[in-house]
């Protein structure tokens, strides 16, 4: 069932007269992993400065690679290369410049 139409269910259960176990339930199902996408967005937050500084730094462009060893040490625990690289391609891509090359490397746009 999609989340759009169990969030449908609750809200239109909220109106009449219901079990409220069974809206604890639906409640439960509707907000499940929003702790887990909460702590793992405070980890990109947490890895952004760490990254950013460090692209500063750079006279010019830096492949993920490059940049991932020099932050690594820093970096959240658990935070990887491919966690990185996802952020830069995916999440911050608006506040840096890509440069294509064989291998993108990357600086502060």
């Amino acid at each position: 069932m999609k989340k759009a139409t169990l969030k449908a269910i609750y809200e239109t259960l909220k109106t009449v007269d219901c079990d409220p176990a069974i809206l604890d339930e639906l409640n439960a199902e509707l907000t499940k992993g929003e702790a887990a996408k909460a702590a793992n967005a405070a980890v990109y937050e947490q890895a952004k400065p760490i990254v950013f500084g460090e692209l500063g730094k750079a006279t010019e462009a830096v492949t993920i690679s490059e940049l991932y060893e020099a932050v690594e040490g820093e970096l959240p625990e658990g935070f990887t290369k491919g966690k990185l690289q996802y952020a830069i391609t995916r999440l911050w891509i608006d506040e840096l410049e890509r440069v294509e090359g064989k291998v993108n490397a990357y600086k502060l746009a």
